[in-house]
């Protein structure tokens, strides 16, 4: 039984790499990534390509309005039929076209144990909030902003003299690991998604 993945990124692409490098080596179970989008030019996309990916890319300045964007994004993702979509570091909210197709199977992870510090800077808010503990969050995407029901967490100690940078990129080995065992969870159905 084939399981279906599309995954969308818009930077560097590490989580994108760890789920190719992950299923290449047959450790993402039934789940195959199906193709990678993008909203912006970015090394994801050099990445995904290098790996033979199938590629696509929704850029917002090619539509008249964001709904237009969200619903040329939802018709992109829907080519490739998937089971599930992992969003994987793309910075964009996404919109109630997309939702409706393919919220009921759309995953994101945060840099935080959410609800705690939502948003863009979650690891800068950890740091000025004096936590001792922070991490990463897989989530189900809902129509807010890091709010979607909670799949898995993993915990991150903070460490004395960590900066933003530091930090974050403890937690980005844990969130790999995590967002892996998640999409293998899910394809394997060990793990289940409200709605599914």
């Amino acid at each position: 039984m084939s399981y279906s993945v599309v995954v969308l990124a818009s930077g560097t692409g590490s989580l994108a790499q760890a789920l190719i490098e992950a299923a290449q080596r047959g450790a993402t179970g039934p789940a195959s990534l199906a193709a990678l989008g993008v909203d912006r030019p970015c090394p994801a996309l050099d990445m995904a390509k290098t790996a033979g990916l199938a590629t696509f890319a929704v850029y917002p300045a090619d539509f008249p309005s964001r709904a237009d964007w969200d619903q040329g994004l939802a018709k992109a993702v829907a080519v490739f039929q998937p089971d599930l979509v992992v969003s994987a570091g793309f910075m964009r909210v996404l919109g109630p076209a997309f939702l409706e197709r393919f919220g009921d199977r759309t995953i994101n992870t945060h840099p935080a144990l959410l609800p705690n510090f939502p948003g863009a800077h979650a690891v800068r808010d950890a740091l000025a909030a004096g936590v001792t503990t922070t991490g990463c969050t897989a989530h189900q995407v809902d129509a807010g902003v890091d709010t979607g029901p909670i799949i898995a967490q993993r915990a991150v100690p903070i460490e004395k003299g960590d900066t933003e940078a530091t930090l974050h990129e403890r937690i980005k080995v844990q969130e790999r690991l995590m967002l892996i065992e998640v999409v293998a969870g899910l394809a394997c159905g060990t793990i289940r998604l409200p709605g599914r």
